[in-house]
């Protein structure tokens, strides 16, 4: 399945040419539920601020982290 098909709560950023002051190269970000930004080809993704933003998909892979990373991830996220 693709990013715009299915929902993912963690992805990895793979191009940041655009955005290289927001987004770090091969950096984890979680996304929030979006349906109208995925039907537009963007997701919503959380920076380390905990605000939340849109950018191309495509600059995305969608990952599936083990248990254990997906547990310190949102510990990280939540402090």
């Amino acid at each position: 399945m693709s990013i715009r098909t299915q929902a993912a709560d963690y992805v990895v950023c793979v191009d940041n040419a655009d955005y290289p002051a927001s987004l770090e190269l091969h950096k984890i970000y979680r996304t929030l539920p979006d349906e109208d930004a995925r039907a537009d080809g963007d997701l919503r993704i959380v920076d380390e601020s905990g605000e939340d933003y849109l950018f191309p998909a495509g600059m995305f892979v969608p990952i599936n982290p083990p248990d254990q990373v997906r547990s310190s991830l949102r510990r990280a996220s939540s402090s």
